[in-house]
């Protein structure tokens, strides 16, 4: 990383089947991440995805500035997930806190 430091969000949701982990890939394509790219200070986002057989696990990661930009986001209680009532309605189980972790080496992904 050349010398600017940036922040990790971490957050980890979970769907039934295959067909709800598609629908939540979808809202977060469609709705969330076109939010964020319009959010002073968002450096864009990595989403992980495993199947076990059981269900969908997402895990996702955005990047951004400082923490002054997550609270752009997130609002006054950055560690609080933001979880739309469309993510709601398709995941079983999901955090409802985050994590930020400083990143500290590496490249942060662009948002494309």
């Amino acid at each position: 990383m050349s010398g600017r430091r940036s922040v990790a969000r971490l957050w980890r949701g979970r769907a039934a089947d295959a067909a709800r982990g598609r629908a939540y890939l979808s809202h977060l394509e469609a709705d969330v991440l076109p939010v964020l790219d319009g959010i002073r200070g968002y450096r864009g986002a990595r989403v992980l995805r495993r199947s076990d057989g059981e269900g969908v696990e997402f895990l996702v990661l955005t990047f951004w500035d400082s923490m002054e930009a997550v609270r752009r986001f997130a609002g006054r209680e950055p560690e609080r997930a933001v979880v739309e009532p469309r993510a709601r309605a398709v995941l079983v189980d999901f955090d409802d806190r985050v994590r930020h972790y400083d990143v500290v080496a590496g490249m942060t992904p662009s948002s494309g």
